[in-house]
């Protein structure tokens, strides 16, 4: 490819953001952005709960968050894999007095022009994700559907191009990126690993015969 290619998963927590962004980082070898939340809530020794009910905490964490985010995305070179773009910034917007703050600052419309080159999953909620781990604000479905229509909005706000994902099945998950990816021009490490009647074949291609079985023309 020309330029390095930028993934990005964004979506509400508790839609296999992470788990998903595992998968290609090991398919494509590529490096991961992980959450960086969960680095920033470590050094500032706050709790959940504290998240919740101290507003002061809740804007510099917020704010700290974005800032490392942008951060850690410079610091690479080449192509990446992010479990996360804006995405704290639609919690900010819930939980924290941050935002316009942040939308007056010109570093927003430049990452946002950023994240908007790059290929962007929008990973949908399910009920079945809802999974405590300990770090997430809310597990709450309400909650999870308010933070997707916040993400969904800024999507469309900024005019960033998405592809929806909306299955739980992690492979349709998984077709859905590879194909998205391999018209992006970004080669999987798995395919020569991969049956070749799994393969994707360009359009028009014929499959190809089971082994040892030949097919006689005019009986496909």
């Amino acid at each position: 490819m020309d330029q390095p290619t930028r993934i990005y998963l964004v979506g509400a927590h508790a839609t296999g953001k992470t788990t998903l962004a595992r998968m290609i980082r090991d398919r494509y070898d590529l490096p991961m952005i992980s959450e960086v939340a969960r680095g920033v809530l470590a050094e500032m020794e706050a709790q959940v709960d504290r998240l919740r009910t101290d507003v002061e905490l809740v804007n510099r964490y917020q704010l700290e968050v974005f800032d490392r985010q942008i951060a850690a995305e410079q610091a690479q070179e080449g192509g990446f894999v992010s479990d996360r773009a804006f995405c704290n910034l639609a919690y900010a917007a819930h939980h924290s007095e941050v935002l316009p703050r942040v939308f007056a600052d010109p570093r927003l419309a430049e990452y946002m022009a950023s994240v908007r080159a790059g290929v962007v999953f929008f990973l949908r909620p399910h009920r079945r994700l809802l999974v405590q781990d300990g770090v997430r604000e809310t597990l709450e479905w309400d909650d999870v559907l308010r933070i997707d229509g916040m993400v969904k909005l800024m999507l469309e706000m900024f005019a960033i191009p998405y592809i929806p994902v909306e299955s739980l099945s992690m492979q349709e998950r998984l077709r859905t990126v590879s194909r998205v990816l391999q018209l992006a021009g970004l080669e999987s490490n798995a395919v020569a690993s991969e049956p070749e009647a799994m393969r994707l074949r360009p359009v028009g291609e014929p499959a190809p015969s089971p082994r040892g079985f030949s097919m006689a023309p005019g009986q496909g």
